[in-house]
Order: structure tokens, then C-alpha cells, then sequence
């Protein structure tokens, strides 16, 4: 993967997200959680280039999320469909989640990178917040959060970019 700079990403992040799906994860590549996301966005705030990303709280990657400085987003190409359908319905606290979907992380990297990715953002937490369902529309309330799971918001600033 080569390191690329931020501002040159062309891609679409709308398309990227919502239908190509990307893993959010966070650890060390020794000790590390991947979740598959198909929420999130990209923006400038503070004046720097960011992420959101929302992630429940029963989820296991928020625990490394929550002990670690730096997470990426890893995107993929369709080829890896099955890969990242099995991170999204497999909890990596029950088993060896990365290696069963057939990943490869990248070793001698500090944050989680797996070779397969076409594109890994590295990103640094500068907020973290959890949901007020106050401020909430109520019929999205009403569609996402039957049992009241409010996702917890993260932004983070992207610090680095790995293109294939």
C-alpha cells in the first residue's frame, strides 16, 4: 500500500459507504476488533479532514475504540463481499473473526491494515459523543432504535491514507 495524501481521494463516499460497506477497526494488528459499517461520513471540521462513524454499544469494536487514540476505515473491493458480510455478522469476541473471513492484516503497522483493502484511512479520535435520543427525528427513533441501542458518534481526524 502506498500512503497517499488525504485530499487526493477521489472516490464517492455516499456509494463507498452505503453500498461497498468498509470496516471500521481498532487495536494493534497483536490485539485488534473490525466491525462492518455501512454508516458514516466524511467532511472538514476544525479545519481539518474527518470521519464519523457511529457505532453501537453492544458492539465489540467500541471497547477498542474506546482504549485506542487511532482507528481506520478500510475499504474494499467487490470481491470481498463475503468477507466483510462475515465481519458484520460475527462478534470478534467470540472468535478469531479476521482470519475466518479471510483477511490478512498487514504487520509492522500500529493501528489494524489488511492487505486486501483497496483504501485504509487512518484516523485519530478528536470527539467522541454518545446519541441524545432529544434530538432525534422521531420516526428515524422510531426505525433504528426499537431497543434504544443510540449509536456513539466518533470523529476523527484522517491522518493518513493507504491506497493500493
Amino acid at each position: 500500500m502506498q500512503e497517499i495524501a488525504a485530499e487526493s481521494l477521489s472516490f464517492m463516499p455516499f456509494t463507498k459507504i452505503k453500498k461497498g460497506w468498509m470496516l471500521v477497526s481498532a487495536g494493534t494488528p497483536t490485539k485488534c476488533s473490525t466491525m462492518t459499517a455501512s454508516w458514516g461520513g466524511f467532511g472538514v471540521m476544525w479545519g481539518k479532514n474527518v470521519s464519523a462513524i457511529t457505532i453501537r454499544p453492544q458492539r465489540h469494536t467500541l471497547r477498542f475504540l474506546e482504549q485506542n487514540e487511532e482507528y481506520t476505515l478500510s475499504f474494499f473491493e467487490e470481491k470481498y463481499r463475503s468477507a466483510l458480510n462475515y465481519c458484520g455478522s460475527h462478534s470478534g469476541g467470540e472468535n478469531e473473526k479476521i482470519a475466518k473471513a479471510g483477511l490478512t492484516l498487514v504487520p509492522n503497522e500500529p493501528v489494524p491494515v489488511f492487505k486486501e483493502a483497496s483504501l485504509t484511512l487512518v484516523c485519530r479520535k478528536l470527539y467522541r459523543q454518545p446519541m441524545d435520543p432529544a434530538g432525534l427525528n422521531k420516526a428515524d427513533d422510531e426505525r433504528w432504535y426499537a431497543d434504544k441501542d443510540y449509536h456513539i458518534l466518533f470523529v476523527g481526524e484522517v491522518v493518513k491514507a493507504l491506497q493500493k
